[in-house]
């Protein structure tokens, strides 16, 4: 309190308080900014309270999310529906950020919420997981091998694959594991794009190793791989923990996580039927 009465007899240059018989009492310099100062704080307290509350209805807000095609295909699509009955005016910007970007992105609030698989992120950064699921091999319904219930390590190596990545070099899973064994596939397009690649096999006689999800949803025939070893492949949403108790982050982070959660309920439903 000694620091902050001091900071301001500097700024107004008066000592606002002097010490009398009756005790410390305000000079008339502190008389007169008395009442400004508490409208100043009562506009203060407002101001805090309306942050701390966030009202979908009313919200003009804009989220801006990395993401890929590949999740975007499974996320934009139900959450929209989701936006346009209880957030009318909230927009969204969905694009690709580099990955060794994410931390410095979302720290600087250039990013809200980053969904990726998981990344070696700081320790600021929060996140949880939406969606898991295993790879799979893929291919279009009239492919030669489409006939088989399952694939032979020989059928799989003597194909030609789509490999999707984000960058322009390096290794998948799949190749990974194919490493433990010595051995390589034959990769004849390279691509970041899901969504294209499935045009492409819906036109040759490629595969794609994908996940499962993606394959029941683009309508592809596909088979269980025939590599051990390969992990399964897990979607996460991330944030900043300087945003963790904002109530637009917050709403929107609920909104995220309880469709991903529908998703996955409503394919165990259709799993058992």
């Amino acid at each position: 309190m000694s620091n902050a009465l001091a900071r301001l007899r500097e700024t107004f240059n008066d000592p606002l308080f002097v010490r009398t018989a009756q005790g410390m009492v305000p000079t008339p310099m502190a008389q007169n900014i008395i009442g400004p100062v508490r409208n100043a704080l009562s506009l203060l307290r407002v101001s805090v309270q309306e942050s701390r509350i966030f009202n979908p209805l009313q919200a003009n807000k804009n989220y801006r999310i990395s993401m890929t095609d590949l999740t975007e295909a499974v996320i934009l699509p139900t959450l929209f529906q989701r936006l346009r009955r209880l957030a009318p005016a909230v927009t969204i910007e969905s694009f690709l950020s580099k990955r060794r970007e994410t931390t410095k992105e979302l720290a600087a609030g250039r990013l809200d919420f980053a969904v990726d698989a998981p990344l070696n992120t700081d320790p600021q950064v929060r996140h949880v997981k939406l969606l898991e699921d295993r790879y799979v091999c893929g291919m279009r319904k009239a492919h030669p091998l489409a006939n088989k219930a399952t694939l032979t390590l020989d059928d799989y190596m003597s194909q030609a694959h789509i490999h999707i990545s984000s960058r322009r070099s390096g290794l998948g899973h799949v190749d990974l594991a194919l490493g433990k064994m010595g051995i390589q596939r034959r990769i004849a397009l390279r691509s970041q794009h899901y969504l294209m690649a499935t045009q492409v096999l819906q036109q040759t006689d490629m595969v794609m190793t994908i996940p499962e999800r993606f394959a029941r949803r683009n309508d592809l025939h596909y088979v269980h791989l025939p590599v051990n070893d390969v992990p399964s492949v897990e979607t996460h949403l991330y944030w900043h923990e300087s945003t963790d108790q904002d109530p637009a982050n917050r709403w929107m982070r609920e909104q995220i996580i309880e469709l991903s959660q529908r998703v996955v309920a409503q394919e165990q439903s259709l799993e058992k039927e």
